[in-house]
């Protein structure tokens, strides 16, 4: 896969996401996908999400940086929210706040097989 198609393939992911399409993300996710070391797998992963847009009503990605070097992304996201109650353990509770996660990305097969997320807790914290 070339870093074009690469990109493409996650800017394609991505949209996914944001669309809430979660019958398709087995398109882009593998059915052993790994989560900052753990194996979650694409349930678990779907699972997570879903999760997150719970907790997250108005919960967007949005790419800042995206660097293809096949077989991996490396992107940053950003993020401008109203989490309803916690988030990542901090009482948010209806404030809107602002952070980025630096995310990497392995693809096997032209599918996300392993993900490891940072999220920028202090900046959530400061707004708080």
């Amino acid at each position: 896969m070339t870093k074009a198609e690469l990109s493409d393939l996650y800017r394609g992911y991505i949209g996914c996401l944001n669309q809430q399409d979660w019958p398709n993300l087995r398109r882009f996710v593998g059915e052993d996908v790994h989560y900052n070391g753990k194996r979650i797998g694409l349930s678990g992963y779907r699972a997570m999400l879903e999760d997150d847009f719970r907790a997250i009503p108005d919960l967007r990605f949005d790419i800042r940086l995206l660097i293809a070097d096949p077989p991996h992304i490396a992107s940053r996201l950003s993020f401008d929210c109203t989490p309803k109650g916690l988030l990542f353990g901090l009482l948010v509770n209806g404030k809107r706040v602002s952070f980025s996660e630096n995310v990497f990305y392995e693809f096997r097969e032209g599918l996300i097989a392993s993900v490891w997320s940072i999220i920028d807790k202090a900046a959530i914290e400061a707004q708080l």
